[in-house]
């Protein structure tokens, strides 16, 4: 599966765009604490602030940074106060989207084929982060412990999983497509599986020894290469796992990286505000790029819903085959 085209990087002229379209925003007002003044009928004034939905971890100091990051920087690009709205779960996050009571996310490519069958073109993808290396795309991994004598995915036969969450598309819907093609039906070859509710989740699920396995999310990287970031490289250096105590034993992929999604009912000078000003963020603001766990080199790539035709099609398959009692 590929995203169409290589594209262009994103940079400069978006950094012109964003900027001619605030220009309106009262400097002096901003340098303070004092609220901006907007000229009537303004987007800025229309619309008060910029709600962003996230699913939180507050387990996971990444989270903090990320989000603080995009916070700060749309704060001082557009003049508006920033909030974000952390969801428990995966539905949590699309249910704010296909509501409208946010005006952008980040959603999984699952998460935003079920924000599309809900409300449609009212929500779309606009931004995707682009690895340093180009690639757009992600993985799912199988992982077990070393010390365990399972060492391809036949070992794993009457074994339990553990899945991330049913709207995940590295953790449940993606891995189990390509199980099914691959003639394996996740229902009888697995004893029992759980949703752990995420990546972080599934694997200490794993490790601890509740369950045999965990589909994990991975990237930057190949399966002949490895991965250079996951749940697992995650949780290394935060001390809760040794790396050298895991091992992944199956892939499946790659998909397209998850979506920034934005609801396109918002005025269309905020649409272009919001597109510039990430797409800005790399360039102009590389320490805060950096603060935000993201490696040199990488930069935000456009997307459409058209590149998630295919996870749209695979999410409805497994919906159909779940209600059939098929697949699930």
């Amino acid at each position: 599966m590929k995203l169409m085209g290589s594209g262009i990087r994103l940079s400069k002229h978006l950094v012109a765009l964003a900027v001619l379209c605030i220009g309106s925003v009262s400097l002096a007002a901003c340098a303070k604490d004092e609220p901006p003044a907007f000229p009537e009928g303004s987007w800025q004034q229309r619309m008060g602030k910029i709600r962003a939905a996230v699913r939180g971890d507050e387990a996971d100091p990444a989270f903090a940074a990320t989000w603080s990051g995009y916070r700060s920087h749309l704060q001082a690009v557009t003049g508006l106060p920033v909030e974000t709205f952390e969801a428990s779960d995966y539905n949590g996050v699309i249910q704010a989207v296909a509501s409208g009571q946010v005006d952008f996310a980040l959603l999984g490519a699952g998460g935003y084929a079920n924000v599309d069958t809900q409300v449609g073109s009212k929500a779309l993808p606009f931004l995707l982060v682009r690895q340093a290396e180009g690639n757009t795309g992600y993985y799912s991994a199988l992982a077990v412990r070393t010390a365990s004598p399972f060492r391809i995915l036949a070992d794993l036969k009457g074994k339990t999983i553990a899945y991330i969450d049913f709207n995940s598309t590295s953790g449940y819907i993606y891995p189990r497509h390509e199980l099914i093609k691959q003639g394996i039906d996740p229902e009888r070859f697995f004893a029992k599986s759980i949703m752990a509710g995420g990546g972080t989740q599934a694997l200490l699920a794993m490790m601890n020894g509740r369950v045999d396995a965990a589909m994990i999310t991975v990237s930057a990287g190949t399966p002949e290469t490895g991965f250079a970031t996951g749940n697992h490289v995650s949780l290394a250096r935060r001390g809760l796992i040794n790396l050298d105590e895991m091992r992944i034993i199956w892939t499946a992929g790659p998909m397209p990286n998850s979506p920034y999604v934005m609801r396109t009912d918002r005025p269309q000078a905020f649409a272009d505000v919001l597109r510039g000003a990430l797409a800005m963020l790399p360039y102009e603001k590389p320490d805060v790029w950096a603060s935000m766990g993201q490696a040199p080199g990488n930069d935000f790539h456009p997307v459409s819903r058209a590149d998630y035709a295919d996870i749209m099609a695979i999410r409805a398959e497994d919906i159909s085959q779940r209600r059939s009692g098929s697949g699930e």
